[in-house]
């Protein structure tokens, strides 16, 4: 492990004793994480023993759900479902992949982030509590507030945390989990707490799940500011991994072209 790595170690080991830290996440979605890119996750994660979050490409993303269980992931979270007939091909895809053993192992999460969504949150419910379906729902901020036309800047707005608290009622009466994520961070925790009172089974930052317990920590800001931490780490560890991959085969190239340019003249 580099020195990125262990930091990135030493925040989850804290935070996983300390904080309320559950999981790692990664996204073949919007974020697109590379395999490879996964596999280290994987592997300070589990140093950590915490688990892993992937959100999948799409509700029937086939190979994503196969790289899923092929690497062990915990919680497995399907993009975009606006319609119920989005959520059936979700169920029926990962169902295909996974065995019904298999979910003893493997939490399937799906995302509400979009107002249309939201419209069908009632028939949604009604598709993820059937038997072998789904296990929870993670309620996407951002995208949420975009479909309805609210800026990023307002995320933390009345109207928006007031559905996330009747999306929450639904999933307790439900029995299904409710995740809140989307821009959470120091300025979230009122908004978090509210929504505790009524429902919260885990809270997720960009790279980092806490459990919904986190909320009574006194020293949760801390945790929330390490969860910062730990995503600008993965970044600039990323960043340092493709750089090396761009620069490593420069010399060859330039004594090759020069080796080309020679030959050319023989032309």
């Amino acid at each position: 492990m580099n020195s990125y790595e262990q930091s990135m170690l030493e925040i989850l080991k804290k935070g996983s004793e300390h904080y309320g830290i559950v999981a790692t996440k990664a996204e073949f979605e919007a974020e697109g994480t590379r395999t490879d890119e996964l596999l280290r996750l994987l592997d300070i994660s589990h140093r950590a023993d915490v688990d892993i979050a992937l959100k999948i490409g799409g509700c029937e993303a086939v190979r994503d759900l196969l790289e899923a269980k092929q690497f062990g992931v915990k919680y497995i979270i399907a993009p975009m479902v606006e319609t119920p007939y989005a959520l059936s091909k979700y169920i029926h895809a990962k169902n295909r992949v996974f065995s019904i053993p298999d979910h003893s192992d493997t939490n399937f999460l799906f995302n509400l982030e979009t107002i249309t969504a939201w419209h069908h949150f009632p028939e949604l419910l009604k598709l993820a509590v059937a038997p072998d379906a789904c296990h929870g729902v993670v309620f996407g901020r951002v995208d949420f507030s975009r479909s309805l036309g609210i800026t990023r800047a307002a995320i933390e707005s009345d109207k928006i945390t007031m559905i996330a608290e009747e999306a929450a009622l639904l999933c307790k009466d439900s029995a299904l989990d409710f995740v809140m994520g989307g821009a959470v961070s120091i300025d979230a925790l009122p908004n978090l707490n509210r929504i505790n009172s009524i429902y919260l089974s885990r809270f997720e930052t960009r790279k980092i799940v806490f459990t919904s317990s986190a909320l009574l920590n006194s020293e949760l800001s801390n945790a929330l500011r390490d969860a910062v931490h730990f995503e600008l780490l993965w970044l600039m560890n990323k960043r340092d991994y493709y750089g090396f991959i761009h620069h490593e085969d420069e010399t060859r190239i330039a004594m090759l072209e020069a080796r080309w340019n020679i030959l050319g003249d023989f032309n």
